[in-house]
């Protein structure tokens, strides 16, 4: 069998792409797997990395804005969509696909659309609860839709009905226990943690909440912190630097009971151990909190496509399956009530965490490698 994958731009629809890919080629060793992406985003070295064949094409999205150079760099775009028309469709007839499948990005929208007009059979997966504009034009050619979540249904015009597949997270997410991972962390069983980070980069509206909660923790050390100013926040971590906290290994300070770190590279073992997680609200990134039944904050990011976070967050908020604030009322002290205010109440933590847990799909890789496998003729 051979599989054409097209995805890129973000992790949140690379990683799910490869993750499927990988499952497929576990499954069926002798199947031929291919990439389609770009050559300048992040693709281009995670898809090879995992050891599979990779072709770009070059494709970017239009500006939102009347500006004259949005619209210069718009009939640019119109040329360059174009092209990787044509590159797609070469690179579609000489691969001979059995399925093509869209995991989001600009690049899915002229492959999935060549695709379709060869006759190849198609799907799609949507990560997030609020589709982005190249899967809701592509809903309507393609054969079938995977969603992570249903409430993204009720904004597509698929030609049939959508498959609620989930969406997959790393495999050692699901090997560590709570017990083993504070064992590991040294984190006292009967003692609160609470893990926040802002992604990769970090947030620095995060930061700037925590900040004051962190250093009020470290003199009381009542409860436990682990937050990841993230690998943009250097000047954040010479504040705490400032403030008596000492470098316990490269990237990390510690101060009492709570401890900052550049990055976090061992996210299994500390969500694991965690009581409250905090966070922004990424398809991956909420799939990995309901995996592991956390409770959690989101703040969601304002700043991506059709602000589509505030609509993951929400999928779980309406399910009390979440707390949300959004950046705008974000301060210390709104940030501070949520947490005492969870922290406080073993109940209602009980009941976030079950309601989290409840909206997991474990077996994700195995539903969409079905919907996959089924559009082989």
């Amino acid at each position: 069998m051979r599989f054409l994958f097209a995805t890129g731009g973000t992790a949140g629809h690379i990683n799910p792409a490869l993750a499927t890919a990988s499952y497929l080629r576990e499954q069926y060793p002798e199947s031929e797997i291919l990439f389609i992406g770009t050559a300048d985003h992040m693709e281009a070295r995670l898809v090879p990395n995992a050891g599979f064949d990779f072709k770009t094409v070059e494709i970017n999205g239009f500006k939102r804005s009347l500006s004259p150079k949005a619209i210069v760099d718009n009939v640019k775009t119109v040329f360059r969509l174009l092209k990787s028309q044509r590159a797609s469709k070469s690179i579609i007839k000489a691969f001979n696909p059995d399925v093509v499948i869209g995991f989001g990005g600009y690049v899915s929208a002229p492959v999935l659309s060549e695709a379709a007009k060869l006759g190849i059979p198609c799907c799609i997966h949507e990560q997030n609860a609020f589709p982005g504009i190249t899967n809701k034009q592509l809903a309507k050619k393609v054969d079938r839709v995977m969603l992570t979540v249903e409430d993204a249904k009720k904004y597509l015009e698929p030609k049939n009905e959508p498959v609620i597949t989930g969406l997959p997270v790393r495999g050692e997410l699901l090997r560590k226990t709570k017990a083993e991972a504070r064992a590991e962390l040294g984190i006292p069983d009967n003692a609160k943690l609470v893990l926040s980070f802002g992604g990769s980069l970090g947030a620095a509206p995060l930061n700037d909440a925590m900040y004051g909660i962190l250093l009020e923790s470290a003199e009381k050390g009542t409860i436990y912190h682990i937050h990841s100013a993230g690998t943009n926040g250097n000047d954040y971590i010479k504040k705490f630097e400032a403030e008596g906290f000492e470098a316990v290994s490269d990237g990390v300070l510690r101060k009492g009971s709570v401890e900052v770190r550049s990055y976090i590279d061992n996210m299994d073992v500390c969500m694991a151990a965690a009581d409250l997680v905090i966070g922004r609200a990424g398809a991956s990134s909420l799939s990995e909190i309901e995996t592991m039944g956390k409770a959690s904050i989101l703040i969601p990011s304002p700043y991506v496509a059709e602000n589509h976070q505030y609509h993951n967050a929400m999928a779980l908020v309406n399910r009390n399956a979440a707390r949300i604030i959004e950046e705008k009322d974000l301060t210390t002290e709104s940030l501070k009530a949520q947490i005492d205010g969870l922290l406080s109440s073993e109940e209602t933590l009980f009941e976030i965490e079950k309601n989290a847990r409840d909206m997991a799909i474990i077996d994700s890789r195995e539903r969409i490698a079905d919907v996959i496998l089924s559009l082989v003729k």
